[in-house]
């Protein structure tokens, strides 16, 4: 398995998702539950969109969303969650 890369903080609040309900909505800002089904769903895409919205998850899932809010402050993410 890779190690940590720290650019995929930045393209997690930098990317929309290319596909599926919630298509044009930056990655942070997808909702628990959407995350939720692809895990239901065996999991989430490969490559580097799965690692990504894998990220937001783990980010999600333990109620670390403040780390999201620094991030758009950072990088300029303006979407609304």
């Amino acid at each position: 398995m890779e190690g940590f890369r720290p650019e995929i903080l930045k393209e997690i609040v930098t990317t929309k998702m290319p596909f599926g309900k919630y298509e044009g909505r930056m990655l942070c800002d997808l909702p628990v539950s959407y995350l939720e089904w692809f895990v239901g769903k065996g999991g989430f895409p490969k490559g580097k969109l799965g690692v990504l919205l894998s990220t937001v998850y783990e980010i999600k899932l333990n109620g670390l969303e403040d780390i999201i809010y620094e991030l758009k402050r950072q990088f300029g993410s303006t979407s609304h969650s």
